[in-house]
């Protein structure tokens, strides 16, 4: 249960459920039996209910029993912003850690405002690189219970309701820089070899992204490929993991992504992988063992990838296996929440009790 006076407050401020939602509706149920722990946003898909931000302030006025500050948890800009604004100027005894995923320099506003953080986890040694007050290093994790595979792979694809004897899929919005037209692309060429396979294209399309999804509906339906590449729509948060065990292999093909959450999902669930070499793909995709990598924007790399993973069905199982085993090792939700939580005790250690 979240505590009705929490030493650590998770924010997710932002109304549309993104990847960094998906991080915190699997975090904050765990975290809930670790640590005094409020949340603070819109409803999450497991249905845990948040204050607003408005409650947040107001409970942040005193510190929580036998501490000297309240932590706030910040993942976007503007619930840095606030945290400062609340910490700096309204003085009240709060400290803030941020998460940065990001794989690149970022802007000045950002740097600034990430320099005022009182510590920063960041998810790949990569984007540790790029910020200098970095506190520790901690990989998103995955909740092994819930992204589980199916007995039988092969079998598992009938529930689909979809044709072919096997499926493949890519999950995330259907837009450029997700690379939806580099699967669309692949898949025309890899398709025709492999006849048992369907492939689903499954996310949101916002309204400026739907005249770019017909393009490839149509470039779709020239190759006469309309029944073998399915596009799903967005499908809902609490549904997903069904898509990732009925498929086979998943394909991850951004040009640019900080971390990558759908691929270690669909790892957990025991598919294959080819993944574009951004994120942290190379953190998870063992060439030849868990599936393949291929360069951004690489179409028929892809598709040769694709073909190469999938032409022994026996052999695809094993990597979707070895997959499993990876993301157990390396990155379960239950090592990203033991790492967060070291961030938070090492805060609380440095400051005097009251």
């Amino acid at each position: 249960m979240l505590h009705p006076n929490p030493d650590v407050i998770v924010l997710n401020i932002k109304q549309r459920y993104t990847g960094v939602s998906a991080t915190i509706n699997a975090l904050v149920p765990l975290q809930m039996h670790q640590w005094r722990l409020g949340y603070c946003g819109t409803t999450l898909s497991n249905g845990v209910e948040g204050m607003t931000a408005k409650q947040a302030l107001a409970l942040s006025r005193q510190p929580p029993p036998g501490r000297a500050f309240r932590i706030w948890h910040v993942r976007r800009d503007p619930e840095m912003m606030l945290g400062i604004f609340v910490r700096d100027v309204l003085r009240l005894p709060i400290k803030l850690v941020f998460t940065s995923a990001a794989q690149h320099l970022h802007g000045r506003f950002p740097r600034w405002l990430i320099s005022k953080m009182d510590a920063v986890i960041s998810t790949t040694p990569l984007a540790a690189s790029f910020v200098p007050n970095t506190t520790a290093v901690v990989p998103h994790g995955i909740d092994l219970s819930r992204f589980a595979p199916s007995p039988d792979k092969l079998k598992a694809w009938a529930d689909s309701g979809l044709p072919g004897q096997y499926g493949m899929g890519v999950f995330g919005r259907v837009r450029p820089d997700k690379g939806s037209d580099v699967f669309v692309d692949a898949m025309i060429e890899a398709l025709p070899h492999l006849p048992g396979a369907t492939a689903v294209i499954a996310g949101l399309v916002q309204p400026q992204h739907q005249a770019y999804q017909q393009a490839l509906i149509d470039k779709i339906a020239q190759a006469g490929l309309s029944e073998r590449i399915v596009f799903l729509g967005e499908v809902p948060a609490g549904e997903v993991h069904r898509w990732y065990q009925r498929c086979l292999l998943c394909v991850a093909c951004p040009r640019y992504e900080p971390f990558g959450l759908t691929p270690f999902e669909a790892a957990a669930t025991g598919c294959a992988l080819v993944c574009s070499r951004t994120g942290a793909f190379d953190q998870l995709v063992l060439p030849g063992v868990t599936g393949e990598l291929v360069d951004t924007g690489d179409a028929p790399g892809l598709a040769q990838a694709v073909q190469k993973v999938l032409a022994d069905l026996p052999t695809a199982v094993q990597m979707g296996q070895a997959a499993r085993e990876r993301v157990s090792q390396v990155f379960s939700l239950a090592k990203e929440a033991e790492g967060i939580g070291r961030v938070y005790q090492q805060l609380f250690d440095q400051a005097p009790r009251p």
